[in-house]
């Protein structure tokens, strides 16, 4: 109609459908229609309903779901997802009813009640992109909403999706995420902390999860015993090791649950603290895990222990620290980068830690940068964090590398930023019969579900079966 004024508004659509919705009717036409119309009835309207829902239209298979509130729609379609599971899990797989939900936020044209527009073509995208029983979210929404809810979304990185012209960048829930997640609460409730004192009275805070062959994790950079779980890059990796082994690993003083407060912060100091906390672990053979500036101190500690390592991976790490290679370039960012932690660090605004978090890890989701950036916030102090800074680029255990009689395996990322990969072959070559494995990628941070997470995996599980007491 001309003069007709189009009614726009911002909205978050919600699109779901039944996944073999053809070839469940054909199996089963009255049985499959009859335990809709019950879903329908008991748990899907009635959820759709709390969360102040509007149902826009339906269609034999699926339906359109307007909320007003983003973390709403997300909060009903998980509900909706874990309620048609606990209904479903006596069905055979094969007949079972499940849904895809793809959920969306963006500026929609209303037209009497029904809802146009390119954010609402997005959304059903997002839903033919779901597994069965999962949820899709675009990123838009994903920022809105992840840091409100006690639930895991799986990065699926920019999607090309039909019709539509640019790359969507996909979150999924699936039921499997939902194990995971549940499973890191577990694992992380069953940690035990416990607290020892270095010959010079700092208190170290060290920690044991799991059951196994131990494993002693040397610190790096900065850790934090307690948020690490729910750091997305290391908490993957906490809870694979904690399912295999038990893993111990301590914050290093000036850090983490660790004494702030420690005059001496020093190689010295650290290789004090690693004898301090093995010591009250009680452990007397175990391997050792280590990554970037970890490496030098397990270096360290096993030429002066050999008789207690059983072997040693080391990750992304080096002999010797940026001003020990006669590199003036390295020299250089140092100096700078330590100027930066000292005027900055503790700021709210991440821009002065988000540096570091680029270097250490260029190809990671934003979410993965944002959960690095706020962990080395938490994690240290800027004057403690300059220290370790300073501490670890002034070390060299080269003459002390030559020395180990250890089984070691050395991995790196071929285009390692922070460290250079020639670091980390030059560290595998002063070991006597170390073994050197590139992995792909330019990250400095081992980042889960990328090939190089999986390469060094299935590289470490061999490894420590190869080397088993």
């Amino acid at each position: 109609m001309r003069g007709q004024v189009i009614q726009r508004r911002l909205t978050t659509i919600l699109m779901a459908d039944m996944a073999g919705y053809s070839r469940l009717i054909e199996a089963d036409e009255d049985g499959v229609l009859a335990r809709q119309r019950s879903y329908r009835k008991t748990l899907i309207d009635p959820t759709i309903a709390e969360a102040h829902g509007r149902i826009v239209k339906t269609t034999g298979d699926g339906m359109m779901v307007e909320f007003s509130s983003p973390r709403a729609a997300v909060t009903c379609a998980l509900a909706i997802q874990s309620g048609m599971i606990k209904h479903e899990e006596s069905e055979p797989h094969d007949t079972r009813i499940q849904y895809r939900i793809g959920i969306n936020i963006g500026d929609v044209v209303d037209e009497d009640g029904d809802l146009f527009g390119d954010d609402i073509n997005v959304a059903a995208r997002l839903e033919q992109m779901a597994e069965p029983g999962g949820v899709c979210l675009s990123d838009a929404l994903h920022q809105l909403v992840h840091s409100h809810l006690d639930v895991a979304f799986a990065d699926l990185g920019s999607q090309s999706v039909k019709n539509i012209s640019r790359p969507i960048r996909v979150w999924q829930w699936t039921p499997i995420e939902r194990q995971r997640y549940s499973d890191a609460r577990e694992l992380s409730r069953s940690q035990q902390i416990e607290f020892c004192v270095a010959p010079d009275g700092v208190q170290l805070a060290y920690a044991r999860v799991g059951t196994g062959s131990p494993v002693l994790k040397m610190p790096n950079w900065l850790n934090h015993l307690e948020y690490d779980w729910y750091d997305p890059i290391r908490g993957p990796m906490l809870q694979d090791m904690a399912r295999a082994h038990q893993f111990i690993r301590f914050d290093q003083r000036g850090n983490g649950l660790s004494d702030w407060e420690a005059e001496d912060i020093s190689e010295d100091a650290m290789a004090m603290d690693i004898e301090t906390v093995v010591n009250a672990t009680g452990l007397e053979r175990f391997a050792v895990f280590a990554v970037s500036q970890g490496c030098a101190f397990a270096v360290r500690y096993a030429a002066a222990h050999p008789e207690r390592v059983r072997c040693m991976v080391m990750y992304g790490g080096y002999a010797r620290g940026s001003l020990r290679r006669g590199k003036p370039d390295q020299e250089a960012l140092h100096a700078a980068t330590t100027d930066v932690i000292r005027a900055g660090w503790g700021s709210v605004t991440p821009a002065f830690r988000h540096m570091f978090t680029e270097m250490m890890m260029p190809s990671a989701s934003a979410t993965q940068k944002e959960g690095f950036d706020e962990l080395q916030r938490v994690a240290s102090s800027p004057e403690n964090a300059a220290r370790v800074n300073d501490m670890n680029a002034r070390c060299d255990v080269s003459d002390l590398a030559r020395q180990l009689q250890v089984p070691v395996l050395v991995l790196h990322a071929e285009g390692d930023k922070r460290v250079p990969v020639e670091e980390g072959r030059r560290l595998a070559a002063l070991i006597p019969g170390a073994r050197f494995q590139t992995l792909p990628g330019d990250n400095h941070m081992l980042l889960p579900g990328t090939p190089a997470y999986d390469s060094f995996s299935r590289s470490f599980r061999e490894f420590m079966a190869e080397h088993h007491d």
